[in-house]
C-alpha cells in the first residue's frame, strides 16, 4: 500500500496493513491506576445518584419521564404495526437493513484488501462528532461509525414510509427517532468513540473521576434534575458584566419591571422605543455585552429605549394569564413610557413568544381603539402556527393535559423543562456534545456569555403557559381571527400599523416559513426580511461583526421558497436596514431624555427581577 492510501481519512482509500504503533494509544498501561480511578469514578456516581433519589425520597421532587416514555412507545409503536402487520412489509424492511449492512461489509473487505472504495452520501457526511481521523482510519471505529449511519438512516426511511399515519404522528414519530439516534450515536460512548477511548487510558480514567464529580455537582444543582453545565457561569454577573447597558428601573409591577436606558446622543428619535422580550427567557440576550447589545446599538442610533423585563414567577403568579401580561405588562409599560416621555407615540418590538404577545395585544388595542403602539417589529415570531416546527412534538390535547396538571400543583412549570425542551430541538449540538466532553472527557466547559444566558431558565405561569399551549400551538387561534382577549374576539387583520417581521433561516424554533405564513395575517403593510443563521445569532448579529447576511423582498405573498428564491441578499447584519425603516416612519428628533423624566427611579438596570434564578 503506497503511504497515500495509509495516509487516507475520506473513507475512499484502503485500509493500511497492521501496525502494531497504530493500536498503542488503545492498550491500558497502568492497570492499577486505571482500576483505582474507575472505583473513584463508581463512588462519584453514587453521588449522584443520592443526588437523584434525595429530593425524591422527600417527595420533593416527582418522576415525570411515564408520560413522556409513554408517548414516545405509542407513536412508535404505529410506525412498527404498519411495517410488523403486513409479512411482505417486514421482509421488505429487514432487506433494506440487511443491504446496508451487507454494504458496509462489502467495503470493509475491498478496504482490508487495500483498494479505493468509494463511500456512499449515506455514510459519508461531515458530522464533527466523527472528525476524529480514527473514526475512518481504524476498521473498528469506521466500522461502528457506518453501521450507526446506516441505522439511523433506516429507521427515519421507516417512518417517512409508514402509511396511515397521521401528519402529527408522523412527526412525532420523526422526532423521536432522531432523538434515539442523537443519544445513541456511538460517539457517546468511550468503548465506540475512539478519542474517548485514548483520552481515558491516557488519564488512566481520571478523565471518567472529574467527569463523574461534575454529574453529582450538576444532579446536585438542579435539586435532583441534571442541570447540564454549558458554559462556566461562574465568569458571569448580571450587572457587572453582562447586561451593563446604564439605565434605570423606572416602574414595576406583578409581573415586570420597565427598564429606560440613558442615552448616548445629544438628540433622539420623537418616538421611544419599547422592547418586549419573550417571558420564556430573560430580556439581555438583546445586552449580553457591549459589542453584542442590540439595546446599546438601538441607544446609540438615538432610540429611547424602554425594556420590558418579566418577572421570574412563583406560585403567586399561578392566575397570570395572557391578559394580565397584555395589561399589566405591555399596557403597563406604555402607560410608564407616556409618563416619564410625555410621549404617546412608540415603536415597539416584540422577541419570540414577546412578539405573539405584542401581536395579540395589538389586535386587542385595535379592538378598544387604542392608537399608542404606531409600529411593530416582530424578531423570529410566530403568530400562526400551522408550520411551528418540532416544538409541535410536545403539544396535543394528552401532552398538555399533562402539563397542566403538573403546574396546577406548583402554579408554574419549572424552567428547566422548557429549556430541555428547546435542547431537545438540536440535541446533537446542545445535549450529546456538552455530556461527552463534561462527564466523559472530564473537561470544564469555556465561558460563553450567549450559553450563560441560554442556562438563566425561568418560570411560566400555569394560566399564562396553559393560554399560549392551547390557543397557539394547538388551535392556532390567534391567526384565525378566534382568540378570546379580555373577554373579545381579536383579530390580526384589524392591526393596520406597519410591521417588520423578522425570521431566520436556520431557526428550529421559529421557523422562517411559519414566520413567513404569520405575515398574511396582519391588516396592514408588513416588511418581511429573513436573516442569516438561526434563533439567537440571526437577531443577535451587530453590524461591526461583518457576518452572516439578511434578504429583503416584495410583500410576503405565495409560498416561502418562491420568495426566497426571488429575495435580493445583503452582506451583513439587518440592523441598519431595520433602522433606517424606522426612521422612514417618523425621524422627527427631540433632546436626548433622562431616565424616568420626572418619576423617581426604583433601581440601576438592570433591575432586580432579572437576577432571580429558576
Amino acid at each position: 500500500m503506497t503511504a497515500e492510501k495509509a495516509e487516507d481519512t475520506s473513507g475512499k482509500g484502503g485500509f493500511s496493513g497492521f501496525d502494531p504503533k497504530s493500536v498503542e494509544p488503545y492498550v491500558v498501561k497502568d492497570p492499577e491506576s486505571l482500576a483505582i480511578n474507575m472505583a473513584r469514578a463508581v463512588e462519584q456516581m453514587g453521588r449522584a445518584a443520592s443526588a437523584w433519589l434525595a429530593p425524591r425520597e422527600t417527595g420533593e421532587k416527582a418522576d415525570s419521564f411515564a408520560q413522556p416514555v409513554s408517548d414516545m412507545v405509542k407513536t412508535l409503536s404505529k410506525v412498527s404495526e404498519y411495517w410488523l402487520s403486513d409479512p411482505r412489509r417486514t421482509l421488505e424492511a429487514q432487506t433494506n437493513l440487511m443491504g446496508g449492512f451487507f454494504d458496509i461489509w462489502s467495503r470493509t473487505v475491498h478496504r482490508m484488501a487495500g483498494d479505493t472504495v468509494e463511500e456512499p452520501t449515506s455514510v459519508k457526511r461531515n458530522d464533527k462528532r466523527f472528525a476524529d481521523e480514527d473514526w475512518v482510519k481504524n476498521p473498528f471505529f469506521d466500522f461502528v461509525r457506518q453501521a450507526y449511519f446506516v441505522t439511523s438512516d433506516w429507521a427515519e426511511r421507516m417512518v417517512e414510509g409508514a402509511e396511515g399515519l397521521d401528519e402529527h404522528t408522523r412527526h412525532k414519530a420523526a422526532f423521536y427517532v432522531r432523538q434515539i439516534a442523537s443519544a445513541l450515536s456511538p460517539s457517546n460512548f468511550i468503548a465506540t468513540n475512539p478519542q474517548l477511548y485514548r483520552e481515558t487510558v491516557a488519564s488512566s480514567g481520571a478523565n471518567l473521576v472529574k467527569g463523574m464529580q461534575m454529574l453529582a455537582e450538576d444532579i446536585a444543582a438542579g435539586r435532583g434534575d441534571l442541570r447540564l453545565r454549558q458554559t462556566d457561569t461562574s465568569k458571569f454577573a448580571i450587572g457587572e458584566n453582562i447586561a451593563v447597558t446604564p439605565g434605570k428601573v423606572i416602574a414595576q409591577s406583578d409581573i415586570c419591571q420597565v427598564i429606560q436606558y440613558e442615552a448616548s446622543t445629544e438628540t433622539v428619535l420623537k418616538r421611544p422605543l419599547l422592547i418586549c422580550p419573550p417571558w420564556i427567557n430573560k430580556y439581555y440576550v438583546l445586552d449580553l455585552n457591549p459589542e453584542k447589545s442590540f439595546i446599546k446599538w438601538a441607544v446609540d442610533q438615538g432610540h429611547t429605549v424602554f425594556v420590558v423585563s418579566w418577572v421570574n414567577p412563583d406560585e403567586r403568579h399561578a392566575g397570570k394569564d395572557w391578559e394580565a401580561y397584555a395589561r399589566e405588562g405591555i399596557g403597563f409599560a406604555l402607560d410608564t413610557i407616556e409618563r416619564a416621555t410625555g410621549e404617546r407615540e412608540v415603536n415597539a418590538i416584540g422577541y419570540c413568544v414577546g412578539g405573539t404577545l405584542l401581536a395579540a395585544t395589538l389586535a386587542l388595542h385595535a379592538a378598544e381603539g387604542d392608537d399608542r403602539i404606531r409600529s411593530a417589529t416582530l424578531f423570529t415570531t410566530q403568530v400562526d402556527f400551522t408550520h411551528a416546527g418540532d416544538l409541535k412534538v410536545f403539544v396535543d390535547d394528552d401532552q398538555i393535559r399533562h402539563v397542566e396538571a403538573n403546574m396546577s400543583a406548583t402554579g408554574y412549570l419549572e424552567g428547566s423543562k422548557m429549556a430541555a425542551a428547546f435542547n431537545m430541538l438540536r440535541a446533537s449540538e446542545l445535549i450529546w456534545p456538552y455530556f461527552v466532553n463534561n462527564y466523559l472527557k472530564g473537561q470544564d466547559p469555556l465561558p460563553f456569555d450567549l450559553l450563560y444566558w441560554n442556562s438563566d431558565s425561568t418560570r411560566m405561569p400555569a394560566a399564562n403557559h396553559s393560554f399560549y399551549l392551547r390557543n397557539c400551538y394547538l388551535e392556532n387561534k390567534l391567526s384565525r381571527g378566534e382568540m378570546v382577549l379580555a373577554g373579545r374576539r381579536i383579530s390580526l387583520r384589524d392591526v393596520k400599523i406597519p410591521i417588520y417581521n423578522l425570521a431566520t433561516k436556520e431557526d428550529h424554533i421559529a421557523p422562517a416559513k411559519s414566520v413567513f405564513l404569520g405575515s398574511s395575517s396582519f391588516g396592514g403593510k408588513v416588511t418581511f426580511v429573513l436573516s442569516g443563521s438561526g434563533h439567537i445569532a440571526g437577531v443577535v448579529n451587530p453590524p461591526a461583526k461583518g457576518k452572516y447576511q439578511f434578504w429583503t423582498g416584495g410583500p410576503a405573498k405565495g409560498d416561502f421558497e418562491t420568495w426566497a428564491s426571488k429575495a435580493t441578499e445583503t452582506p451583513g447584519s439587518w440592523w441598519p436596514h431595520w433602522h433606517s425603516w424606522v426612521e422612514k416612519l417618523d425621524k422627527r428628533r427631540v433632546p436626548a431624555r433622562k431616565p424616568g423624566g420626572t418619576l423617581n427611579t426604583l433601581e440601576d438596570a438592570p433591575g432586580s427581577y432579572v437576577r432571580v434564578r429558576a
